[in-house]
């Protein structure tokens, strides 16, 4: 009995040692890797990882993932992932989800994604909690269940992860797994948007423009819109251009409208496309300017706009042939610009630097 106490003892405290060394080369890993000294960071992490080590393993497969220091290999990275997320390692059950979500280093497969997020979320990993709400949301890899989506959606937003409160708040919106409730998604949005989340910041803008949720206040919307407009935000540059354009919670400022619709346009937004064909044809907000209002409303119909080809046509009827020429060579670079930079002298015209 007491040598069996005490070979058990003996063990204990080598269990211990190795313990201790390992975190303390974990840890100089981790030093190297905070100053970008992959190189040894990976000698360090590989030691250990080869020895069993799950946050080297993980970290050795963030490393690979990402080709930090060594070339980017997804499937040495899955290899990693999978070592530590069958210990137990959660980051690396979520990162091995996202993995098998999107097809990187292993076949694409939902199925064994949402397994991997299971796992990681039933540790409280607060995105794979939404991830793994998002699967059951749309039926992806497990049968459909909105209120299953629910629930991982409320663990995540409780935790105070932007995406799961946005998500949570678009389920109550639309009643989804849960009683419509259009205060409670205002109350999640806000949550969200708060964090910065632009889809949260967006949606605000419209229950605020239609008093869903919340007392009608197109003050609030235009200022929720701008938020998410700053952010890039193609469709609350839209909106936000329509409030201005209408004078709606904001003077009315055509120029502003101007300035917004160009933004979304950039990014392939077509009915900012056709309204600023419109608005170059009134001359509201820009010189009257058939030239570039056949060019924005080509481009708007070029995506499918029908009104956009009814407009276009009647705008083309008031040029001649070199404004008709120029115009689609300009809608042309633009599409073979991808919309990108489209417009934009206008901006600086409306909108000079000041001196």
């Amino acid at each position: 009995m007491k040598l069996s106490l005490y070979v058990l003892m003996g063990f204990v405290l080598l269990l211990l040692i190795s313990t201790k060394v390992w975190s303390a080369d974990f840890q100089k890993g981790l030093n190297a890797y905070k100053k970008k000294d992959y190189a040894n960071a990976l000698r360090e992490w590989k030691r250990l990882a080869e020895q069993g080590h799950t946050a080297a393993q993980y970290s050795l497969g963030v490393l690979h993932g990402k080709g930090e220091g060594i070339p980017q290999n997804h499937m040495t990275a899955v290899k990693w992932y999978t070592l530590a997320a069958e210990q137990g390692f959660a980051k690396a059950q979520y990162n091995l989800g996202i993995m098998y979500r999107n097809g990187k280093g292993v076949s694409q497969n939902n199925r064994i994604a949402a397994k991997w997020y299971t796992l990681a979320a039933d540790q409280g990993v607060a995105n794979a909690q939404n991830n793994l709400g998002l699967m059951y949301r749309d039926g992806e890899g497990v049968l459909q269940n909105h209120q299953a989506a629910v629930n991982w959606f409320i663990l995540a937003a409780e935790q105070g992860n932007a995406a799961g409160q946005f998500n949570l708040g678009v389920m109550y919106n639309k009643g989804k797994g849960v009683l419509q409730n259009h205060q409670a998604a205002v109350n999640w949005f806000i949550l969200a948007a708060n964090q910065g989340f632009v889809d949260a910041q967006f949606n605000l803008g419209v229950m605020y423009d239609k008093g869903e949720g919340v007392l009608q206040n197109r003050q609030a919307a235009v200022n929720w819109f701008t938020l998410a407009a700053e952010q890039g935000s193609a469709k609350a540059q839209f909106n936000l251009g329509m409030m201005y354009d209408k004078g709606e919670g904001v003077l009315q400022n055509h120029q502003a409208a101007v300035n917004w619709f160009i933004l979304a346009a950039n990014q392939g937004f077509v009915d900012a496309q056709f309204n600023l064909g419109v608005m170059y044809y009134n001359g509201e907000g820009v010189p009257q300017d058939f030239v570039h209002a056949h060019m924005w409303l080509n481009i708007a119909a070029l995506q499918g706009d029908k009104d956009a080809i009814e407009r276009r046509d009647f705008c083309a009827n008031r040029m001649i042939p070199s404004q008709l020429e120029e115009a689609q060579n300009l809608a042309a670079e633009c599409v073979k610009k991808k919309y990108k930079g489209c417009g934009t002298e206008c901006i600086l015209k409306l909108f000079p630097h000041k001196r």
